[in-house]
C-alpha cells in the first residue's frame, strides 16, 4: 500500500513537471470564446508572455502554466488544456512548417485601451464596449474635451463609438427631432463646441477627427464600426468646407460643396458622393444600406473572411482569427462599404461578394493602422434606436464579436507591416 501511494505521488510529480504549458483552445470546443480574450489580456497585464497560435484550432492561445492562470480560466468559464512542454514544442514545430498556413505570434504587453463615446446616455448600445465589459478587459472613456486636450498619446488602441464626425447628429433629425434624447444630444454637443472654442459642432468634430488622424499617424491603432468609419473620412475630406445643412448648424451648406471634397485626406475611401438631402438617413455613397439588393434578408446575409497567409500576412491573419470563416451579417447605420469607393491600398478582409460589399477592412496610415467593421451589433441583425443592449451571456461563442476582440489584442503583438 505504501509503495502504491509513493507511485501515485511520483506520477503526479512527473505530470506536474511535464504540464508546463496552458493551451486555451479557440475552436468549437471552447466554451466561452469571448472571455478567452479576457484571459489573454489578464495574462499580459501580469507581464507573462502569451503566444497567439494563428490558424491553429481557431487561433488558440498558449502560455507557460501557472496555477493562477488556470484558476482564472475556471472562474471565468474558459476551456483550457494543460500540456507538457514537449507537446508545446511539437505544436510550435508543427505550425512553423512552411507547408502549413499557421504561425506563432508572441504577445508581449497589454495595450492601453480608450473608447471614444459620449458621456450622456444614448438610446443605443455599442458592441465594442459590450465586448470589452463582457470579456473583462479594462478601458477608459474619452470624448471631445479629452481628445482636444491631447490625451490620445497615452493610449495604444482607440475605438470610435457610432459617432457622426460631420456634425449632423447621424442625420436623425427627420425621425427624432422631437425626442428628448435627440434634443439633449444637440444641446450638449453645442455647449461642448462653444466651451472648446468652436462656433459649430461640425468644426469641433473635424478638430477631433484630425487629432485621431494624428494619433494613428504617430503609431496608434484605430478600430471603429457602423457610422464612425465613413463619417470620419467624410469629415476629413470636407476639411474647410461647410457641408452641413441649416437644421444642423443654423446655416446652409456652401455652394458646390460636394464637388470640392479632398479624398487625399481620407483613410480608406475615395471618390464617394455626399448625400446632401437632410431628410435622407445617409451621409454618403460609401454605405450600402440603401443600395444593396432588396433580396438580401437576415436569412441570407453573410460575409466571408479571407484566408490570409499566417507567415507572410500576420496582421490580417490575426484580425481574422475565428472558428468560422462565414459570418452572419448584421445591419447598422453603415452596414457595409461599397467596394468601388475603397482605396486601392486598403485591404478587404471580409466581403459579401455577390453584393460587392466589403464588411471588414484594414489599412496603414503613417506609423499606425485602422480597421473598420460595418454594422452595429454582430448578434442583433437590425438593432433599432431604443432597443435593449445585447446580453452576451447568450452569445459567448459569437464569431462576429470575436472580430472585435481580435482587434483589441492585435496591438499586443510586435508590430509588423504587411509584406508586399
Amino acid at each position: 500500500m505504501k509503495n502504491f501511494s509513493l507511485t501515485i505521488i511520483f506520477a503526479l510529480l512527473i505530470f506536474t513537471t511535464q504540464a508546463a504549458y496552458l493551451l486555451i483552445q479557440m475552436d468549437e470546443t471552447q466554451k466561452n470564446h469571448l472571455k478567452a480574450y479576457g484571459i489573454a489580456y489578464w495574462v499580459l497585464e501580469r507581464d507573462v508572455e502569451i503566444s497567439w497560435l494563428l490558424n491553429y484550432r481557431g487561433g488558440s492561445f498558449m502560455c507557460q502554466f501557472h496555477s493562477e492562470i488556470e484558476n482564472e480560466c475556471i472562474i471565468r468559464g474558459v476551456s483550457y488544456e494543460i500540456i507538457a512542454d514537449v507537446q508545446a514544442s511539437l505544436i510550435i514545430r508543427e505550425i512553423s512548417s512552411p507547408e502549413i498556413n499557421q504561425d506563432e505570434v508572441k504577445l508581449h504587453k497589454a495595450p492601453k485601451i480608450a473608447v471614444y463615446t459620449p458621456k450622456n446616455r444614448q438610446p443605443w448600445d455599442d458592441a465594442v464596449t459590450l465586448a470589452l465589459t463582457y470579456a473583462e478587459i479594462p478601458y477608459e472613456v474619452v470624448y471631445d474635451q479629452e481628445i482636444i486636450d491631447g490625451v490620445l498619446p497615452m493610449f495604444d488602441w482607440l475605438h470610435l463609438h457610432h459617432e457622426d464626425f460631420t456634425g449632423q447628429y447621424g442625420k436623425f433629425w427627420r425621425s427624432f427631432k422631437t425626442k428628448a434624447w435627440y434634443q439633449e444630444d444637440v444641446r450638449i454637443n453645442e455647449e461642448n463646441a462653444r466651451m472648446l472654442g468652436f462656433n459649430k459642432v461640425s468644426q469641433l468634430k473635424l478638430a477631433v477627427a484630425k487629432k485621431i488622424r494624428d494619433f494613428v499617424a504617430g503609431g496608434g491603432y484605430l478600430f471603429s464600426m457602423c457610422s464612425a468609419p465613413d463619417s470620419f473620412d467624410v469629415a476629413l475630406a470636407a476639411d474647410g468646407i461647410d457641408i452641413v445643412d441649416v437644421m444642423f448648424d443654423g446655416d446652409p451648406p456652401e455652394p458646390n460643396a460636394p464637388a470640392r471634397l479632398n479624398y487625399e485626406n481620407c483613410f480608406a475611401f475615395t471618390n464617394f458622393n455626399l448625400v446632401t438631402n437632410p431628410y435622407e438617413y445617409e451621409i454618403s455613397s460609401i454605405d450600402v444600406t440603401a443600395s444593396r439588393p432588396r433580396t438580401i434578408r437576415e436569412n441570407n446575409d453573410f460575409f466571408t473572411l479571407f484566408d490570409f497567409s499566417a507567415k507572410w500576412d500576420p496582421v490580417p491573419t490575426m484580425l481574422c482569427q475565428d472558428h468560422l470563416q462565414v459570418i452572419k451579417g448584421f445591419m447598422g447605420q453603415t452596414t457595409g462599404f461599397n467596394k468601388k469607393y475603397i482605396k486601392s491600398n486598403v485591404l478587404v478582409m471580409g466581403e459579401y461578394k455577390a453584393a460587392n460589399e466589403a464588411r471588414y477592412i484594414h489599412g496603414d496610415y503613417g506609423n499606425g493602422t485602422f480597421t473598420f467593421l460595418g454594422g452595429h451589433d454582430p448578434e442583433d441583425y437590425r438593432h433599432l434606436v431604443g432597443d435593449p443592449p445585447t446580453d452576451l451571456n447568450l452569445y459567448p461563442n459569437s464569431p462576429g464579436y470575436r472580430l472585435i476582440l481580435n482587434n483589441v489584442l492585435f496591438p499586443a503583438a510586435k508590430k509588423k507591416k504587411r509584406k508586399t
